[in-house]
């Protein structure tokens, strides 16, 4: 038979505490090094992205004062990418970077629909740089990192996760900007126009915008819209899109018209105002038809109908559906380009 005497009190806890302390030890090492595994990815981003963040300036007509905000090189030969509200109306457009230098710029073309610009830095060349990221290959949860110039604090960083993605955000002139990535890495004014960076130091977004009085809810333009922007811009100094002359409204669809037509539309976009001899007018469609498909995709209210209605189907003839009376009729419309919006 063994002999088994019971630790002391005094002995017990002791034992209990040895025990514990290398467990502890090992806990605080684990956070620790999962700390430093952030810390270093964050600082990481700053060092690479950071030289490419530059503070953009503006003046308007007659040397008034403009505003700030903030601009992504993406290309050696200053190509910089910034938010559209940033530079509207600007006479005048400096860039200044993290070394100090100072350099005009000018702008090569503006979206308002995306709300982004792209301006080209005068004079230098070999500039740092960011690459643009495959948006596409993001997911929630994410670490990201924002630079710009909030406030006028010049290269300030600040990091978070993506919160959403595909969300739509209202751009200033009523257009819905879509694929809009949510973060809640913080931004205030002046870092409009910065970038939104992954851990790899890649651009997956250029940041847009607040809700004000809420915290933790920012937007950015996806990287991807940002690419396409860019080479439409540099191609031909604007975005084609294309357009019918129709003014309209997003209505309901009643449910035996649909029923009747074998669609699956609840709503549609409804024909309020039609140009005279514009493309739609021509084609015959008739104010109060219900806009229901176009080239077989279905339109579920105005922002469809703007979205669908890209470069790729200018100068084509594309099919469109439409309720009238409750009958479900096709006509062929060949959109024209969009206009471009007047000079603020």
């Amino acid at each position: 038979m063994l002999d088994f005497t019971p630790p002391s009190p005094e002995e017990d806890a002791g034992v209990g505490a040895a025990a514990a302390a290398p467990a502890l030890d090992q806990e605080f090492e684990s956070d620790a090094g999962l700390l430093d595994a952030y810390s270093r990815a964050v600082t990481s981003v700053a060092d690479t992205v950071g030289p490419a963040v530059l503070r953009v300036e503006t003046r308007a007509a007659g040397n008034r004062p403009g505003g700030t905000g903030s601009g992504v090189t993406i290309a050696p030969d200053g190509l910089v990418l910034t938010n559209c509200h940033v530079v509207e109306g600007a006479k005048e457009i400096r860039l200044l970077d993290t070394e100090g230098r100072v350099m005009e710029a000018r702008t090569i073309g503006v979206d308002p629909d995306t709300d982004l610009a792209l301006l080209r830095a005068g004079a230098v060349r070999d500039l740092p740089h960011a690459a643009l990221g495959d948006s596409k290959l993001l997911r929630r949860g994410q670490l990201v990192v924002a630079i710009g110039n909030p406030l006028g604090f010049e290269s300030t960083v600040t990091a978070g996760v993506i919160s959403a993605l595909g969300r739509s955000l209202r751009a200033r002139n009523g257009r819905l900007i879509e694929d809009v990535i949510q973060t809640d890495a913080a931004l205030n004014p002046g870092n409009s126009g910065g970038p939104l960076v992954s851990s790899r130091g890649e651009v997956i977004g250029i940041n847009t915008a607040v809700i004000r009085g809420a915290q933790g809810i920012c937007f950015a333009v996806a990287a991807n819209t940002a690419q396409f922007v860019l080479s439409e811009l540099i191609q031909h100094g604007r975005v084609r899109r294309g357009y019918i002359g129709v003014s309209g409204q997003t209505v309901e669809v009643p449910r035996r018209h649909a029923r009747n037509a074998e669609i699956e539309n609840r709503t549609g976009a409804m024909v309020s105002g039609l140009e005279k001899s514009g493309p739609a007018e021509r084609a015959g469609l008739m104010s109060f038809d219900t806009i229901v498909r176009v080239d077989g995709e279905a339109v579920t209210g105005v922002d469809d109908l703007i979205r669908i209605l890209n470069g790729d189907r200018i100068g084509r003839s594309v099919a469109f559906d439409v309720l009238r009376r409750g009958q479900l009729r096709s006509f062929d419309v060949t959109p024209l380009e969009r206009p471009a919006p007047k000079a603020a």
